[in-house]
């Protein structure tokens, strides 16, 4: 599982340019099941997605392809984590420890 934090790098003018193109961006990959939640930070300077992928660089190369970055209006810090626990409607997401 990966959390994608953006944080813009250019005036909230520009960001809200490309929005739209962002936002179908995000639609695209939670209809492929990549993308499981996501939203802005408040204050509104970014965002965060929680992501499933299957290795880091994939996630990477999905983010680089992000309007926004291509836009040069966020940067992206992705973190890699081990889902141990969930809310029981998440369970597909836990990862099993090795046997």
């Amino acid at each position: 599982m990966f959390v994608l934090e953006l944080t813009y790098t250019a005036p909230l003018d520009r960001v809200d340019a490309l929005s739209a193109d962002h936002l179908a961006w995000v639609d695209t990959h939670f209809a492929a099941g990549t993308f499981i939640a996501s939203g802005g930070k408040k204050p509104r300077d970014g965002g965060v997605i929680l992501a499933v992928g299957d290795d880091r660089e994939s996630v990477e190369a999905l983010a680089a392809a992000d309007p926004f970055v291509v836009g040069g209006v966020c940067a992206y810090r992705i973190t890699e984590f081990a889902v141990g626990r969930t809310a029981p409607g998440l369970a597909r997401y836990r990862e099993q420890p090795p046997q």
